[in-house]
């Protein structure tokens, strides 16, 4: 059975494959081994992903844990996931629809075994070590950008630089904007960095029972990312960049998936499933 089903993850593939750059071929005889196909590769790290297996168990004869690591680098070094996760982004916007005028971000904490470049002590797991992502979604929950830092970084001075990942969509953002936050954001800081933005705000209050309102849809992305990726539920990466692209492809699934099930009910094509995924 596939990590993610067909429906999804092929025309994920089928972009991921245009933005690989082409390798040239440098042996001087030509009579190297043959290079493993990128979409043996890809379907690997889909695989680490979704199941959080190590390199080492996922690798088989097609392919080697080593393989894997050495194509996962070079396809981050060339910016392909986060293009990825951005055509996925200008895709869903194009043909739903973005809900830019309502914004929700709220920090979570995973578990980090392996220590790193973005671990720190956990607040919340005896001080074991800890990383903690800073998620922004849209009204709809689609992810639109994610920071992450140590687990006991705390949620408000992840604020602005989580914010700042709206720089993707250029000068294409509505001129009013509100932002939904839980109590762990409610300061005098906050509200001045809103401010300072331009920005409206509902914030929860510190010592009143839990107030959801319309930011809930951030705890559903959340819950996707723990539930649905388990090399997000407990992070054995040891380098940012590795996360990032991880965190890019696992925004693209969940952005594809989205934009299928809104779709099913909008528009027909060839390879729409028989069923509402």
């Amino acid at each position: 059975m596939p990590a993610v089903p067909s429906s999804i993850i092929e025309p994920i593939w089928h972009q991921f494959e245009a933005l690989i750059p082409p390798v040239a071929d440098e042996h001087p005889l030509g009579c190297h081994r043959p290079r493993v196909p990128d979409r043996i590769v890809f379907d690997k790290l889909v695989q680490v992903l979704v199941l959080g297996a190590a390199y080492v168990k996922i690798a088989d004869s097609s392919c080697s844990a080593t393989t894997i690591r050495r194509r996962r680098d070079e396809w981050i070094m060339h910016g392909v996931f986060a293009e990825l996760e951005q055509i996925c982004l200008n895709a869903y916007d194009k043909m739903i629809g973005l809900e830019l005028t309502d914004l929700s971000v709220d920090g979570c904490i995973v578990k980090a075994p392996c220590g790193g470049e973005a671990a720190g002590r956990s607040p919340v797991d005896r001080g074991k070590q800890g990383t903690k992502r800073s998620l922004l979604v849209d009204g709809k929950g689609i992810p639109l950008g994610c920071v992450i830092a140590g687990a006991n970084c705390h949620d408000s001075p992840l604020l602005a630089p989580t914010l700042d990942t709206l720089g993707r969509f250029g000068f294409d953002l509505p001129e009013r904007i509100t932002v939904h936050l839980d109590a762990g954001y409610d300061s005098g800081k906050t509200r001045d960095l809103l401010d300072t933005l331009g920005c409206d705000y509902v914030i929860s209050k510190k010592g009143t029972p839990l107030q959801t309102g319309a930011r809930w849809v951030v705890e559903r992305t959340n819950s996707w990312h723990t539930r649905g990726f388990r090399k997000l539920q407990i992070c054995t990466e040891v380098r940012t960049r590795v996360i990032d692209a991880f965190i890019a492809l696992a925004a693209a699934i969940i952005t594809t998936r989205r934009l299928i099930r809104e779709a099913w009910t909008r528009y027909r094509w060839d390879t729409r499933p028989d069923r509402r995924p």
